[in-house]
């Protein structure tokens, strides 16, 4: 169904609604802890990501000023910039101080949406009635930074898009207030491409008709941005016109997605279990990749003939990678598998959950790999699941009998 507007300001005047959102991003996350702990790599130009044939997982101002950005080859953004120091970076460090920052915030805020490992929402609507909801935010922002030692960015506004957007637009000058009657005012000159869900496939089909900054798409009806682009494009024209409903979800470390292979008949058949646990794997490493998760524990499951159940769990840096997740399930699997007794259950639970874009270890893993793993996504999404499987687990065949896929709150 097309959307069609006949009387412009008076529905976005309807439609937005008298919120308060708060956007914060730890700047350059990877390299500020790095700096935390070696005060030498201050001030130069640093890259944070895997070996010559990897990808950036992160860089600092200094590197950006020659053009590397995240996700870009090392080799690239060495030509840029040469003079870059590159490092392979420290998941264990990034994770606790995630962990601690997260703790800070959700002592403080009555609702936290933590959104990658280094970006939050917080929903902190009607506090302006007991204390200035800026003055709030500003304080909770200098409590981080004193606590880790660590720069942080935060924008206020009435939704998470405007906040986001803010906080982009905030980053190395200062925080920014954004209030409903300044929201137009705020977005109007900027490029279309500050909007998150713009691409670049999108800007260059709209800069083909002379659609550059948001005031102009604004302004365009949204019937016509949605017979251009499709379904997101009504979508596209409410984020110009600074409306986003989409509500600020509680986050909790509890969140998991597991499954459980129960056998038909128990077996001791170790290539086998190893099939299945390769199975496993890759369905529950694909569903994090497309529901954007990170996992940051692992746990596998054993239940033997006799019914009795043991389990084992170990901490990984934030991934949602096949090859490494699956190395940790077998380890775990060797180390917890020692009685030799017929099993009748075996289950993996990936838990730790936390929102993250990075589809594979930046640190260790090269270009290559990222987009095998792009190519092999986008298959099972287009054609399902067993389209593409690894040859070791092709034999995992999932059913409602003896397979449970379940998210635990």
């Amino acid at each position: 169904m097309l959307f069609s507007v006949t009387n412009f300001d008076s529905y976005k005047m309807k439609q937005r609604m008298n919120r308060a959102v708060v956007h914060i991003d730890m700047n350059t996350f990877f390299v500020s802890c790095e700096r935390l702990t070696n005060s030498e790599l201050n001030g130069i130009p640093l890259i944070i990501g895997g070996g010559d044939r990897g990808v950036v997982a992160s860089c600092s101002y200094e590197a950006r000023k020659f053009g590397v950005r995240s996700a870009m080859p090392i080799q690239m953004a060495l030509r840029l910039c040469p003079q870059a120091k590159v490092m392979k970076g420290d998941m264990e460090l990034y994770s606790n101080l995630s962990h601690t920052i997260t703790e800070i915030i959700q002592e403080k805020a009555p609702v936290v949406e933590k959104a990658s490992i280094d970006e939050f929402y917080l929903d902190i609507t009607g506090m302006d009635r007991f204390y200035g909801s800026y003055k709030w935010t500003d304080e909770l922002a200098q409590r981080i930074t004193k606590e880790t030692g660590l720069p942080l960015t935060f924008a206020l506004s009435i939704n998470k898009t405007v906040s986001k957007i803010g906080t982009g637009e905030g980053k190395q000058k200062q925080n920014l207030d954004i209030p409903e009657h300044m929201v137009q005012s705020f977005l109007n000159p900027l490029s279309i491409q500050k909007i998150p869900m713009v691409g670049e496939k999108t800007f260059q089909l709209l800069s083909r008709i002379g659609i550059r900054t948001i005031k102009t798409l604004s302004e365009m009806p949204a019937d016509a941005l949605q017979q251009m682009i499709g379904k997101n494009g009504l979508e596209l024209w409410k984020k110009a016109n600074g409306i986003d409903h989409n509500p600020v979800e509680p986050y909790t470390e509890r969140k998991s997605i597991s499954t459980e292979h129960t056998f038909s008949q128990d077996t001791i058949d170790i290539p086998k279990l190893n099939r299945v646990l390769l199975g496993m794997v890759e369905k529950l490493s694909y569903q994090l990749r497309a529901e954007q998760w990170l996992a940051s524990t692992v746990t596998v499951k054993v239940r033997y003939a006799n019914f009795d159940t043991e389990t084992k769990q170990c901490r990984v840096q934030y991934t949602s990678a096949d090859h490494i997740l699956t190395k940790m399930v077998q380890e775990l699997f060797d180390k917890l598998y020692q009685r030799r007794m017929r099993l009748r259950l075996i289950g993996v639970r990936f838990s730790g959950l936390v929102r993250g874009t990075y589809q594979i270890d930046l640190f260790n893993d090269t270009e290559e790999m990222l987009a095998l793993y792009q190519a092999m996504d986008k298959m099972k999404t287009r054609y399902g699941f067993d389209a593409v499987m690894r040859c070791a687990g092709a034999s995992f065949k999932p059913n409602t009998k003896n397979e449970i896929l379940k998210r635990k709150p």
